[in-house]
């Protein structure tokens, strides 16, 4: 499935159901409001701890269902999907980052890229170790993920992200542990990769967001969460 545009219809985390008038729901752009991302847009999701940022990104990406109101890919509303068709969309569509980043600790940085690389058969490891180098972390790819600092983590599972084709990429809180300067490294990576993909960014960010704004011809959307 191609997925030219995301729709939320009045969507809303069950366990913020009765408190809607609450100021965290009733200020959001988000919940119960209809809302839709259109690829390549770039949507920075503006948050404060506690208002379902992380919710967001899992009922987009299929891992939670723990909502109400309704949210499509193009016309498809996604509780109609199959597994096998959650699996080939994940494959192909769309791509994540979780906060958590769910690196294995004791494999290698290269290793945990490769992982998802095996799987899309997108790039060639050359490449890859090409990917490392420009976010300073070469070294790091034959350390095991445990020994890296939470900063050369986020880069790696930044890099694993990348790899495959997808319509729209999911990142939350990609650079919170990161400086400016990689902060901006990664935030140009990104934004090439989805430019040829033709692909559409949503990023999450309790304070410290991708350094967007700050390219050339990118303006992200801010959407208050």
């Amino acid at each position: 499935m191609k997925i030219n545009t995301i729709k939320l219809q009045q969507a809303l985390p069950r366990v913020f159901v009765g408190a809607e008038n609450d100021s965290h729901v009733h200020v959001s752009e988000v919940w119960l409001r209809d809302l839709t991302l259109t690829r390549p847009g770039h949507y920075l999701v503006e948050a404060e701890s506690g208002t379902g940022k992380s919710s967001l990104c899992s009922f987009i990406y299929g891992n939670r269902r723990d909502y109400i109101g309704r949210i499509f890919f193009n016309d498809t509303d996604i509780s109609t999907l199959s597994i096998k068709q959650w699996c080939e969309i994940r494959r192909t569509s769309l791509a994540i980052l979780p906060q958590e980043m769910k690196l294995f600790p004791e494999l290698t940085a290269l290793e945990n890229i490769m992982i998802k690389n095996r799987l899309t058969n997108h790039y060639k490891e050359d490449y890859i170790m090409s990917l490392l180098e420009r976010l300073e972390i070469p070294d790091k790819a034959h350390q095991p993920a445990r020994r890296l600092s939470v900063g050369q983590q986020q880069r790696v599972a930044i890099i694993r992200a990348l790899c495959q084709p997808f319509d729209f990429i999911i990142l939350d809180e990609p650079v919170s542990h990161l400086d400016s300067r990689n902060n901006l490294t990664v935030a140009r990576l990104i934004a090439e990769t989805a430019a040829a993909n033709h692909a559409g960014i949503i990023t999450t960010s309790v304070g410290n967001a991708l350094s967007l704004d700050e390219i050339d011809d990118v303006k992200p959307t801010h959407i208050k969460l």
